[in-house]
């Protein structure tokens, strides 16, 4: 396989489970190794006491995005840590993409910026996750480490 299909099937099958992303309405626009863009639509339910997305759901999009990112290379990888600044906000209607891209991998250790933005390409918050590799094979057949094809 080559990096790219390993990074579809990883997402295919995370996605196959992945209720929270189903359930928020979100849809995987991209996958590459590393990289993943994800967008969700902000509903009426989703807005917080001001009238404006929950800065939960902005979140959890970028944790997604995070999410198929990190586990692209085949290999069950979860959260070490992450942080997000929430810079402007996130209208109701509003489609939101999160666009998530590998900023460096060091053994089983990964770390991730995710930008959040409005339709418009104002940029409405950044995330920044840490990543660990769990060793185990995502889709049931551990391929070659991509990684290592460079």
């Amino acid at each position: 396989m080559t990096p790219e299909e390993v990074a579809r099937a990883s997402a295919e099958a995370m996605w196959r489970t992945d209720r929270a992303s189903q359930a928020l309405g979100m849809d995987i626009l991209r996958i590459a190794p590393g990289e993943a863009v994800l967008t969700m639509t902000v509903r009426g339910d989703m807005a917080n006491g001001h009238g404006i997305c929950h800065g939960g759901y902005i979140f959890t999009l970028a944790d997604s995005a995070f999410a198929f990112a990190c586990n692209s290379y085949g290999r069950v990888t979860v959260a070490q840590s992450n942080t997000i600044t929430y810079l402007s906000p996130g209208p109701v209607g509003e489609t939101l993409t999160a666009t998530a891209r590998e900023v460096a991998l060091a053994g089983r250790s990964g770390l991730y910026d995710v930008t959040i933005a409005r339709q418009d390409g104002t940029v409405i918050a950044e995330f920044r996750g840490q990543s660990r590799e769990l060793g185990r094979d995502i889709a049931g057949v551990l391929p070659a480490d991509p990684r290592e094809e460079t």
